[in-house]
């Protein structure tokens, strides 16, 4: 008598789909590593289903949203595949049990003739300073009437009204001219969430290599070139001497782009 397979134990392992995403991204396991900052042997291990270079559960899961970020997966099903073929997450300590201490019997509370004292002193001195109040008031009030104040009365300067701060302007083509016609001159901003950049000049020297998070903003200039290879591409905003350069990519996707000093140039 035979038993069929469930769906769960066909689908690949966490493995071979991180290792499936990369080749369709079109990254090698040394790009990967670069960009990742997780080392090679065990970028190969994981590919391989061989956790054990990891550390531990904790290394291996965040081995392996890092790896499926990089290549544009959900990490949150790889790790839960993860979870459900190595025996899940520690099952939390519970916590323990609180004892109830014993109730003490308060002693019955003697009147506080002291206090009884300084509210009665505090109500006395209250009254009187009421009174003289009140006095003064009617005084001044019987002087105003019969015509004897002098002074005039205090007149409220207006209110000064403030004139709003004035847009600021955005970028004008004179900005963008005095850009070095002579370099390229390139920014990458994280606009719509992190991503992944590398950078290196026409001689092939790395000038930046790592994770760019949402709002961060990096600007590279060169005599003759600058090659770029962005993850997520869809979340990055590029300007090349100035110029916006539209549809960079699609959210998750790598691309590899080059620019020299006479770029933006169409397609």
């Amino acid at each position: 008598m035979s038993i069929g397979n469930s769906p769960e134990d066909d689908r690949p392992s966490v493995g071979r789909v991180l290792q499936q995403a990369r080749v369709d991204a079109g990254l090698t396991v040394d790009e990967i590593s670069t960009t990742t900052r997780v080392r090679i042997p065990i970028v190969h291990a994981i590919e391989q289903e061989d956790f054990s270079r990891c550390g531990g559960d904790v290394y291996a899961r965040g081995h392996i949203r890092t790896l499926a970020r990089a290549v544009g997966l959900d990490p949150a099903p790889l790790i839960a595949q993860y979870d459900a073929e190595h025996g899940g997450r520690p099952a939390p300590t519970p916590a323990a049990p609180l004892f109830e201490a014993e109730r003490i019997r308060p002693e019955p509370r003697r009147p506080n003739w002291t206090a009884a004292m300084v509210a009665a002193i505090v109500a006395v001195v209250g009254f009187v300073g009421f009174t003289l109040f009140s006095d003064g008031d009617r005084g001044q009030e019987a002087s105003v009437a019969d015509g004897h104040v002098g002074e005039s009365p205090t007149v409220k300067p207006s209110p000064s009204k403030t004139k709003p701060a004035d847009p600021k302007p955005e970028p004008s083509d004179s900005a963008i001219a005095g850009l070095p016609k002579d370099k390229v001159t390139i920014k990458i901003t994280a606009r719509d969430g992190q991503s992944w950049i590398s950078a290196k000049d026409a001689n092939g020297k790395l000038l930046e290599d790592g994770l760019l998070r949402k709002g961060e903003s990096k600007t590279f200039s060169d005599k003759k070139r600058i090659d770029l290879v962005l993850g997520n591409a869809g979340a990055v905003q590029l300007y090349v001497n100035g110029k916006e350069v539209k549809e960079i990519g699609d959210k998750g996707s790598v691309e590899r782009l080059s620019y020299t000093p006479g770029d933006p140039q169409a397609g």
